[in-house]
């Protein structure tokens, strides 16, 4: 879930294996007055503030450059970066089959975010998922270039109040069937700025069995989003942001 491709392919895969198996002060001299007849020395002048302190200019700072696709993959978590066992999941395009629906204006806008093809207003993105096995565990990592850092924590503000409003939902996994839902806010790790995280889970039905976890968090005009198919987020999420912003050049904190 940018609410997007990438995080839907990351539910079917994990929906699929599931149901088919982070000085000092300035000092003034003092004048001295020699007696009257008595040579004295000549004072030296204090500089004044006006005569020494040259004026400063408010300069304005250059605009970041522009986040391109080979510096958003070098960002993103590689195979090194994950315990031994993982492999590279092939890419994969195209409409998945998966989808969300739901009754109801409440879930109006958590199934148009999570149906888009991409995540409203992004520029740029880049995704890479893991797998530790055929059953897992899945992870996935999406960053994205947004328009600006307020742009960023505007969406996640979005999918934040999307999430609360919306806590059942239909899931439907072409090829294993449909099982309601049931939509949580979690913890979220904090790492990043305004960190959201959600699970999705199926109790009954053809899904049964089934949980997905997402994290969303800002690294200035970059979304990452990191997708799972279970509750153990915090050392990936925090491990992906610390790479992305020292990449990237962003902050870190909450």
């Amino acid at each position: 879930m940018s609410l997007q491709r990438p995080f839907v392919s990351a539910v079917l895969t994990a929906g699929l294996a599931l149901t088919l198996v982070a000085c000092g002060g300035d000092s003034t001299p003092e004048s001295a007055s020699s007696p009257s007849g008595t040579p004295s020395a000549t004072p030296t002048p204090t500089p004044t503030a006006s005569s020494s302190t040259p004026s400063v200019v408010p300069t304005t700072p250059p605009a970041p450059a522009p986040r391109t696709k080979a510096t958003l993959t070098k960002a993103l978590l590689a195979l090194g970066d994950l315990p031994a066992g993982f492999a590279v999941d092939p890419e994969t395009g195209g409409d998945d089959g998966t989808e969300l629906s739901a009754t109801g204006s409440k879930c109006a806008k958590l199934v148009q975010l999570f149906n888009a093809e991409a995540t409203p207003g992004s520029k740029l993105g880049v995704h890479r998922g893991f797998s530790g096995g055929q059953n897992g565990p899945f992870v996935g990592e999406t960053l994205e270039a947004m328009p600006s850092a307020a742009a960023t924590t505007a969406y996640l503000a979005t999918v934040k109040a999307a999430v609360k409003a919306c806590p059942k939902a239909k899931l439907t996994i072409e090829g294993a069937g449909s099982s309601t839902v049931t939509v949580t806010e979690v913890a979220a790790p904090k790492a990043g700025t305004t960190p959201v995280a959600v699970r999705f889970a199926a109790a009954s039905g053809p899904l049964e069995g089934l949980e997905v976890v997402f994290a969303f968090t800002g690294l200035g005009d970059v979304l990452l989003t990191m997708d799972f198919d279970r509750s153990d987020i915090e050392e990936p999420v925090v491990d992906a942001v610390a790479k992305a912003s020292k990449v990237l050049g962003t902050s870190t904190g909450t």
